[in-house]
């Protein structure tokens, strides 16, 4: 019997996708296949994925490292097809002939044009299951509406909003989350699609929008609107109603947060902990309620306690009563998390000239007997193009009578 770890799921070893994707969204979805062992081949026009050049489009210059780019296509192959022209359409149709998956996050008007438009390109290969990850819909008077996930997937789903800072300015969030969310929204939805494929031998049209997947993450909200009327906004941390759901600091500056939701709990530990057993016959402390009306009060008091002494003491002592609580770290903290080391958080990721490897993030998601190696670089621009179309050529030459 082998003991030989594998180097992908065997289900998807003989998964090929084709992916027509740009900036993250799609990409996202179709290098974490690649992780798992399938083969993916992304489609470039002849100047490359934009996202290749983000930094040069930012003005911080295009020798910039991009690694970015290289966790969202790390392990596939690139393959240059020119769309505007007819022969390259055809190999394109060619190559969805050999797919199982076709991923892409055109805007619907630029997949029309190409011939492309999803419904009809599942006619034309009934097996294919065609994923459409969209800003706003493949439907509605919206659906060609430019899109990044600060303007589909933070502000029109409400979520800038409803965590706007307290003088009511929506959040401005950093990039890629969208993006990388609805990412896993699209790789759960087609790879059901492929288990009804394997089953069936049919494909079909697998839809994503950043605009549902926001609505989706903030749907506790939604559905407290749609149900009562109403739905609180964050509010400063001076004011939360959970004080024991809050972000303090510590004497050295650290900032770290308590997760004591369930108030009548925690609050012993808690008091214990900060040596304060006295506020536990506090009438402001006596339960989750008066906790909530004395918030304000509540929370400076914790205030004062906790800026008395750093991090490293009151971890010491929160860990020894047993109280909830984590650190808010930074992200050069985070990459040196052991917690993370000791589940695979990060892989290596060899450098594209210079042999050197660098940390990558990996996937959210870790498989007991698929050991985390180093992965494959992100191709360069077309680097595989001649050994694609070689294989099609060869599938052709079979085919022929």
């Amino acid at each position: 019997m082998s003991t030989t770890q594998p180097s992908g799921l065997s289900a998807l070893t003989d998964l090929r996708v084709v992916e027509l994707g740009v900036w993250v969204a799609a990409p996202s979805a179709a290098a974490l296949l690649a992780d798992w062992g399938a083969d993916v081949i992304k489609i470039e026009s002849p100047t490359g994925d934009p996202m290749r050049h983000a930094f040069g489009s930012l003005g911080i210059g295009q020798d910039f490292p991009n690694p970015a780019f290289a966790q969202d296509n790390r392990g596939k192959r690139s393959l240059v097809l020119d769309l505007r022209e007819q022969d390259d359409r055809d190999r394109l149709e060619e190559l969805l002939e050999t797919a199982d998956v076709f991923v892409s996050n055109l805007r619907p008007d630029a997949l029309d044009g190409l011939g492309l438009e999803p419904s009809a390109t599942v006619a034309r290969h009934p097996r294919l299951v065609y994923c459409s990850i969209s800003g706003y819909g493949l439907h509605g008077d919206d659906r060609n509406r430019p899109a990044y996930d600060i303007g589909a997937f933070w502000a029109r789903s409400g979520l800038s909003v409803q965590l706007a800072n307290s003088d009511g300015v929506p959040l401005n969030a950093r990039g890629g989350i969208g993006d990388h969310i609805s990412g896993l929204a699209a790789l759960s939805g087609l790879l059901a699609a492929v288990l009804e494929q394997r089953h069936t031998g049919r494909g079909r049209v697998v839809e994503v929008s950043l605009l549902r997947t926001g609505i989706y993450v903030l749907g506790w909200d939604l559905s407290l609107q749609a149900t009562v009327g109403k739905v609180a906004r964050a509010e400063a941390r001076e004011n939360n109603q959970t004080p024991l759901m809050n972000s303090y600091r510590a004497a050295d500056g650290r900032w770290f947060f308590f997760t004591g939701l369930e108030a009548d709990r925690h609050v012993g530990p808690i008091c214990r902990a900060l040596g304060r057993e006295d506020l536990l016959s506090d009438p402001r402390f006596a339960n989750a309620g008066a906790i909530r009306k004395n918030r304000t009060e509540v929370i400076a008091i914790l205030d004062e306690v906790i800026a008395a002494q750093p991090l490293s003491v009151w971890a010491e002592r929160f860990d020894r009563e047993g109280v909830w609580w984590a650190p808010a770290q930074g992200p050069a903290e985070v990459l040196e998390d052991p917690q993370l080391a000791a589940n695979n958080g990060f892989l290596e990721l060899p450098g594209e000239a210079d042999g050197q490897s660098g940390k990558s993030v990996n996937g959210p998601v870790s498989f007991s007997d698929l050991a985390v190696r180093p992965a494959a670089p992100a191709p360069g621009l077309g680097a595989h193009s001649a050994a694609v179309l070689a294989e099609l050529a060869e599938r052709r030459g079979r085919r022929a009578p």
